[in-house]
């Protein structure tokens, strides 16, 4: 048989391109590169896609956040919180605060100074200077404060008006006398932070009274007219363990208690919060002495302690 032709079938051959590395720019080119017009790597065509895309994103975002504002505002009231007392994280139970506060004092809720350092007291009596300014001055509340008038136990304020707190009648703990804080007899300012509507409970009935108040504070609600008995009462009292008294005798001012007539808070323009200044006639100098100054009303639960601590407040008092 005859041999089969064999047909030579083309050669094919493959080549290959490898990328060429791109010449290194300078500084210059990658500014502005002349050849094809590109700034800073992009052209004027692809920043201008670029800068549109991030002004409409942008624009969307503010939208979207101004309708998330407005419809948070919407549910909100100037004049009174949404939620109030048990509906409210404050809840019913006012806390207990002091003045003045230090600013750079070795531990929290300290009041430590030097009597003989005039620096060092006049820092703490600026202190309750700038706290008692309004208080002083009612040109610097909302409305100058034409609206406080003086109210008493039979005499509440009408509506519309706030009871006015006089500093005049605070005794020994006048900015005349340096709050006493360069005799070695401190003043310190105690008052319950407000709680919009919350309106105390108090202890008129005489019989009624808890079984852990101080004698002291029994005996002066006792002696008291009905009317003036509806006060939250204020007691402070030593907590250091010693036999000795370190605290020495307390006088409070203008009275042991809060009146009436100051609640309930409804965040009323020239409100100011009532105050207990309680002067430490001789407090043992050279020691460290921690006073508890509690508040007492049968809707203002107590609990002691350094950890959530309510109904009260603890002050550590050393005076060199």
């Amino acid at each position: 048989m005859p041999a089969e032709k064999r047909t030579s079938q083309p050669r094919i051959v493959r080549t290959y391109e490898f990328p060429t590395k791109p010449e290194k720019q300078t500084l210059g080119q990658y500014l502005y590169n002349s050849q094809d017009g590109k700034i800073l790597g992009r052209t004027a065509k692809n920043w201008a896609q670029l800068m549109l895309f991030y002004a409409c994103f942008y624009i969307v975002l503010a939208a979207l956040f101004a309708i998330c504002m407005q419809g948070l505002l919407v549910t909100l009231n100037h004049q009174h919180p949404k939620w109030q007392l048990d509906e409210s994280r404050i809840g019913t139970n006012p806390g207990v605060s002091y003045r003045p506060q230090p600013e750079d004092a070795e531990g929290p809720n300290s009041i430590q100074y030097i009597a003989a350092n005039k620096t060092d007291v006049t820092g703490w009596v600026n202190l309750i200077n700038e706290f008692l300014a309004p208080y002083a001055d009612h040109t610097l509340l909302p409305g100058g404060g034409k609206n406080q008038v003086i109210c008493d136990f039979n005499t509440p304020p009408s509506s519309g008006n706030v009871c006015a707190f006089d500093v005049k009648n605070l005794g020994a703990c006048t900015a005349s006398s340096g709050y006493g804080y360069s005799r070695s007899a401190p003043c310190i300012f105690i008052k319950l932070n407000r709680i919009y509507g919350w309106q105390p409970e108090f202890y008129e009935d005489v019989d009624d009274l808890p079984t852990d108040m101080p004698d002291n504070l029994v005996s002066h609600i006792r002696s008291l007219s009905p009317p003036e008995r509806r006060q939250v009462w204020l007691s402070c009292k030593e907590l250091t363990n010693s036999d000795e008294d370190l605290l020495g005798p307390i006088e409070y001012m203008p009275s042991q208690g809060f009146p009436a007539y100051y609640y309930p808070y409804m965040n009323v323009e020239g409100y100011l919060s009532p105050l207990v200044a309680v002067h430490l006639a001789r407090p043992k100098p050279k020691t460290t002495i921690n006073i508890e100054c509690r508040a007492w009303a049968k809707n203002i639960v107590f609990r002691g302690g350094s950890r959530d601590r309510t109904g009260s407040v603890q002050i550590s008092l050393r005076i060199d």
